[in-house]
């Protein structure tokens, strides 16, 4: 045990406790006993540098389980299945001696550009919120620490340590925060990360707002603030701002700068103390893993990891081919030969780039699983293209992997094209400029397609891609994402029949970049990316445009059929008493097909007469339900108070207006057969008017509006539909000003302090 207080230290050491040893380490002092304990990165598996000082992935890791990326894993919609992996990556840690774990990432997908979003959950906060915490709570079952990131509006690569995201705190409340909010108050994370950019106009790590008022103060956190790697710019400022630990420390000049401001009075020792006792409460957490002496059940892992992918996949599209109108294209007919075209097949993409890399135990590749799972004797490859990380640009050779992919297709019974984005297309540190796959992948969908009809496309991506128009017409579509080092298997699992297609989409595929509000502003110039597109992110902006998108937010099928019946809505409490407004959403699942299956089922809410833009609908409730054929089960799903409520900045609250909402419930944001509604009762939020209010507002406010209408004459224009329509965006303090309106200032001072007694 810790057995130190902060009083038993100098300034200097609380000044090197704060800032860290090196790379991947907390500071030890020896004469107090006080060890140093390490960090490791891990959103999607252990990236631990024992011996190493490099954060960007070029130096050699310890082997550990490479489990899908977050991006995949949100698409299982299944918080058990995450915290699985959470217990896992948390004792391949506890082998390595590593005492906190840098993820999961929560930042929304803000557009599809990002270069980390492979890392990241989901373009939706409920969904990354509960996801991430189910994450936490695996790891942190096993005493590891959590590192929750990037806190916060780290929703870009190019300029990230410099650009300042230009965001109103309702878009804040609604989309950027609830996700870490969820897991700080449901998990209590060990740390959170600061991100590297700008905050309206504030670094990220001396955000006293964010990091203290709304952190701490609101959500209660009682763990360290840890920074990005190299987001410090001024140590004692960060101190002020409620950052605790800076990583990896600026030894040159970060210490000594704290000794300075103490010393000096700019910065109030207390503050320091404050982050050194966070310190020693973490090494304390921590400590225990340095005396372990245990061995991670690898083997076990990746079979985790295989089902953790195959849950993950989702099927687009899975038409039936053939004059008969038979059965669908998947899974794989028990007999016939199979063309595996595609260089991933063989060279395969499981992982994004960057400081999440981990050194895989083993990898799988989907040519030697169908090969093992069908007969080798069944399986035709060709390459079809080439990968540019790893060639030059040959023509020539390009038309002959084309020509070789195409006789394949035609001579075989089923073929199986494996596309998606090559690693260069896709990392930390910039990101993308455009949706599409590359050229040649696109040209050689083109030529297959005029082999066969009977086609299956499986894409491996850490983000969306563009579908249309190569994708049309093709019967049967996969999203596999990055699935990780059993990928392979797990895909060849998901064709074969062996495993259910149990993943829905967690990001909306849009048809084109230009459909995305974002895309306007982003990645933002001069050191400035504007937020002009509010709270309308992802679905939100989608189903708000009514456009068409190639598969919708939660879009997923099964190889069997599902059936949502009897849908039921019962409310209870009251808006801003005890116990708060909430609902109860029960609804019946049936399995109506001749296998077993999942079915995600899915509940968004909408104000149906908001006085604020809001989106039409959003989610607030999921559950993932397995069932054998013929069986069903009644789901139930809970609604609490800020399941209804927006945040509003008049108030500075979560707020619930009166009206109707609608209880949708269904398979996707686009797919939702049952609706339901519900008349809520809530106190008025409209403020009573004062001088500044416009008379369109004086005339809505009941009150305003009684007071007003007992001084006006009976013929006085301010009673006239049409001058209202007019002139109702006058303030009334402008009006009053006009003398032929018959209210001067002084009437206005009189009406106002009638209202407001």
């Amino acid at each position: 045990m810790v057995d130190v207080s902060v009083a038993d230290l100098t300034l200097d050491e609380k000044a090197a406790l704060v800032s860290g040893a090196d790379m991947w380490h907390t500071v030890g002092i020896d004469r107090l006993g006080i060890p140093s304990i390490m960090c490791a990165d891990g959103p999607h598996g252990l990236r631990a540098q024992l011996d190493g000082h490099d954060h960007g992935g070029l130096l050699g890791s310890v082997p550990a389980t490479c489990f899908p990326t977050a991006s995949a894993l949100a698409s299982s919609w299944d918080p058990d299945l995450l915290h699985e992996v959470g217990v896992a990556i948390a004792d391949e840690a506890r082998q390595w001696g590593v005492s906190v774990v840098l993820g999961p990432g929560v930042n929304i997908k803000r557009s599809p550009l990002c270069g980390r979003n492979f890392e990241y959950v989901s373009e939706d906060p409920y969904l990354a919120g509960e996801l991430g915490l189910a994450l936490v709570r695996g790891l942190q079952s096993r005493g590891v620490g959590a590192s929750v990131k990037h806190y916060a509006v780290n929703n870009q690569e190019d300029d990230r340590l410099r650009v300042s995201a230009e965001v109103d705190e309702r878009t804040l409340r609604e989309i950027y925060l609830p996700a870490f909010e969820r897991i700080v108050t449901g998990g209590r994370p060990w740390t959170v990360m600061c991100a590297y950019n700008r905050v309206n106009g504030t670094y990220a790590s001396e955000h006293h707002w964010l990091l203290t008022e709304v952190l701490r103060d609101e959500w209660g956190f009682d763990g360290v603030v840890v920074s990005d790697w190299g987001a410090v710019h001024d140590r004692p400022a960060a101190l002020e701002g409620g950052l605790d630990w800076e990583m990896p420390p600026d030894l040159q000049r970060s210490p000594a700068a704290v000794v300075a401001a103490v010393r000096d009075g700019s910065l109030d020792e207390s503050v320091l103390d404050r982050s050194v006792a966070r310190m020693l409460a973490l090494v304390e957490r921590g400590r225990h893993v340095l005396d372990l002496d245990e061995t991670a059940e690898t083997a076990a892992h990746h079979e985790l990891a295989r089902r953790a992918a195959a849950d993950s996949v989702v099927l687009l599209r899975n038409d039936a081919v053939g004059p008969d109108e038979g059965a669908p294209l998947l899974p794989l007919p028990a007999s016939g030969t199979v063309a595996v075209i595609g260089e991933f097949a063989r060279t395969p993409r499981f992982q994004g780039a960057g400081s999440s890399q981990v050194n895989p135990i083993r990898v799988d590749t989907v040519l030697d699983e169908l090969a093992s799972t069908l007969g080798a004797d069944r399986v035709r490859f060709a390459a079809g293209y080439r990968l540019p990380d790893r060639h030059g640009d040959d023509p020539a050779r390009d038309g002959e992997l084309t020509a070789e992919a195409v006789a394949a297709a035609a001579a075989a019974d089923t073929t199986v094209l494996m596309l998606g984005l090559p690693a260069s297309y896709e990392s930390e540190g910039y990101d993308r400029t455009h949706m599409d796959l590359p050229a040649n992948q696109l040209a050689l969908v083109e030529e297959v397609r005029t082999a066969t009809d009977r086609l299956v496309v499986a894409l491996v991506n850490g983000s969306t891609v563009t579908m249309q128009p190569w994708s049309d017409g093709i019967p049967a579509l996969l999203e596999c994402w990055l699935g990780g080092q059993a990928a392979g298997g797990a895909i060849a699992d998901v064709l074969t029949g062996a495993a259910e297609p149990a993943g829905r989409l967690a990001e909306t595929m849009p048809v084109r970049l230009t459909d995305i509000p974002s895309t306007i502003n982003f990645p933002g110039e001069q050191g400035v990316v504007r937020y002009g597109e509010g709270v309308f992110v992802g679905y939100r902006a989608h189903d708000r445009l009514d456009q068409p998108v190639s598969f919708a937010f939660g879009h997923g099928l099964s190889y069997t059929t599902f059936e949502l019946s009897d849908l039921a809505v019962t409310t209870s409490g009251d808006v801003d008493a005890t116990p708060p407004l909430g609902a109860e959403v029960t609804v019946t699942v049936r399995n109506t097909g001749d296998r077993r299956g999942a079915h995600v089922v899915q509940c968004y809410v909408g104000d149906d007469e908001a006085t604020v833009a809001r989106p039409p609908r959003e989610l607030k409730a999921f559950a993932k339900v397995w069932l054998d054929p013929g069986a069903a089960e009644r789901v139930t799903l809970t609604l609490d108070q800020r399941a209804f409520s927006f945040w509003s900045t008049t108030h500075g609250r979560w707020a619930v207006e009166a009206g109707t909402f609608t209880i949708a419930v269904g398979s996707s944001s686009r797919d939702l057969p049952l609706t339901g509604r519900v008349t809520v009762d809530a106190p008025s939020l409209q403020p009573r008017p004062d001088r500044m209010s416009t008379l369109q507002e004086w005339v809505d406010h009941p009150e305003s509006w009684a007071v007003l209408d007992g001084f006006l004459p009976e013929r006085h224009l301010m009673r006239s539909a049409t001058f209202v329509r007019f002139l109702g965006s006058f303030p009334m303090d402008t009006l009053a000003g006009f003398s032929s309106f018959g209210l001067d200032h002084t009437d206005l001072d009189a009406l106002v302090a009638e209202l407001h007694r």
